[in-house]
């Protein structure tokens, strides 16, 4: 539900239908919620986005079986279920008006840049009529950001965002203040865990048939990438439901600790991984953030750390993300400040490379569509930015590869936060050498490369490529206050003559790559 904006107090007539996107999947919210359970809901299940790209297979089985999941649901429950499948929405919406002539349909609206304009669009050209109202399934409501965000301009900060929204809400806030007398943990967030700890187990959603037969379906109608075997998200509110209980039982204590940290034989680590649910609708932010909250105030077990880590990114970064994207289209979708212009480098769809932290990275996203912000930022996003692909290609990867991608989620997250390509709210490019890796994780220790070394044979590529990056964008990044530390290495390591092998190094590297050999 928003919990930071007015109520648009609109009602759901007899003459109203509501239409559904396969991301609003909750009668708890938006106009389903105002509506008698003998409203007419359409859901379009629309086939033409999916043959774009070669999309993971399980995002597509996700997105897919979660929605005719939701039909069963709402079938069970009363509702009269238009449940249309075409190759367009164009084509849904015609086969619904023929039958609905008098309809006029009601939607919350997508966070995808301009989809409100095309859906008006697309319904009048069937010769229809829709409202579209506010998205429930977030915290903010738009007008409530926009006020906040006139006050600072158009460069906006997380970090005022989300103490912001934790003033407003009262969440983790005690008499105006925040609990545990801190608003952020992340410094107690950052360690490697010790090699006898055991990270609780990962939630098991126990498909039925209509899932399976979902999922072969998708093998066989559309060119995917990705494993077709192990599938761990939910795809029905009752999964949602019951993954967030396992979360809190016995994910939520050891969750702050070790969020940042990297295993080679643990891709859930004690992740929450509740993102696809909560961006399909399956799970509502603030309910969610309730429970957590109330997890924290009932239990002697759950570290203040850990709680409000994971507070955090769904009230705050999930919010911020939304608007800001909002208010940086469509150039955000474009934005290139640094002129990266290399391709993407094909490792990132097959694996091939020596490098054992991108290989373990990419490995994850193969075998399930995901793996945690930090290989998202750290690894991915950081070697991209290093060797300097267009932020548009390594975009496009992250959307059709995590089963929890859509346009508003990765554009700001990867160009911005990853790439330093917008301007829009990142202060400092989050790149980094093999040090911080081989401190966040283990993937170093088996690696063919050596984390020690900026040249030479066997020296790890992200070190010279780190040092080459700083130099060849030094006269955008010298004068930013947060890098000078850097590039007073970059001036010894220039006086030196060092920085002359590291670029003979990375040129070795690049050609490594076009071999296929990197």
């Amino acid at each position: 539900m928003t919990a930071i904006g007015e109520d648009p107090g609109y009602t759901i007539g007899s003459d109203d239908a509501v239409w559904l996107l396969g991301t609003h999947l909750n009668e708890d919210v938006g106009p389903l919620a105002r509506a008698d359970t003998d409203t007419t809901v359409l859901l379009i299940e629309a086939h033409d986005f999916a043959r774009r790209k070669p999309y993971h297979h399980h995002k597509l089985t996700l997105v897919f079986a979660a929605m005719r999941q939701f039909r069963r649901r709402l079938d069970a429950k009363g509702y009269d279920v238009a449940y249309v499948r075409a190759e367009t929405f164009a084509d849904g919406l015609e086969q619904f008006f023929e039958n609905h002539p008098e309809t006029r349909l009601t939607l919350m609206r997508s966070p995808s840049h301009r989809s409100g304009g095309r859906f008006q669009e697309l319904v009048a050209a069937a010769g229809g009529e829709l409202r579209i109202v506010p998205n429930d399934l977030f915290i903010t409501s738009r007008e409530a950001f926009d006020e906040w965000a006139n006050e600072r301009g158009e460069s906006f900060r997380h970090e005022q965002f989300y103490r912001w929204v934790r003033t407003e809400t009262g969440v983790l806030m005690d008499d105006g203040q925040p609990v545990g007398g801190e608003w952020n943990y992340d410094d107690q967030n950052q360690e490697f865990p010790p090699a006898e700890w055991e990270s609780p187990p990962v939630f098991d959603p126990d498909h039925d048939d209509l899932t399976r037969e979902t999922s072969e379906w998708v093998t066989a109608e559309f060119d995917t990438w990705g494993s077709t075997e192990e599938f761990p998200w939910p795809v029905t509110r009752d999964q949602a439901q019951r993954q967030l209980g396992q979360f809190l039982s016995e994910r939520l204590p050891e969750f702050g600790p070790y969020q940042d940290a990297m295993r080679s034989d643990d891709w859930a680590m004690a992740h929450a991984l509740l993102s696809p649910a909560l961006n399909l609708g399956l799970l509502d932010p603030m309910t969610v953030v309730q429970r957590i909250e109330t997890a924290y105030h009932e239990r002697d077990d759950v570290p203040i750390e850990s709680v409000e880590g994971v507070i955090r990114q769904i009230i705050g970064w999930r919010e911020f993300m939304r608007h800001v994207y909002r208010h940086r289209m469509p150039e955000l979708t474009t934005a290139n400040r640094l002129d990266a212009t290399r391709d993407l480098p094909e490792f990132y769809w097959d694996g091939d490379t020596e490098m054992a932290c991108l290989a373990q990275s990419v490995g994850d996203v193969h075998e399930r569509g995901y793996a945690h912000h930090i290989q998202r930022l750290m690894i991915l996003a950081n070697f991209g930015t290093l060797w300097g692909v267009e932020p548009q290609q390594l975009n496009e990867w992250f959307h059709a590869t995590y089963v929890d991608a859509y346009h508003w989620v990765t554009t700001p997250n990867v160009v911005e936060m990853g790439m330093y390509a917008d301007g829009g709210f990142a202060t400092k490019p989050y790149v980094s050498s093999a040090n911080y890796i081989d401190r966040m994780s283990d993937y170093c220790g088996d690696c063919s490369y050596y984390k020690t070394k900026d040249t030479g044979e066997g020296a790890c590529p992200f070190n010279a490529l780190y040092w080459d990056f700083l130099a060849r964008n030094e006269d955008q990044l010298r004068a930013n206050h947060r890098m000078g530390l850097m590039y007073s290495h970059v001036d010894d390591k220039r006086d030196s003559g060092d920085l002359e092998a590291i670029q003979s190094r990375v040129t070795e590297l690049r050609e490594l790559a076009t071999e296929g050999d990197l």
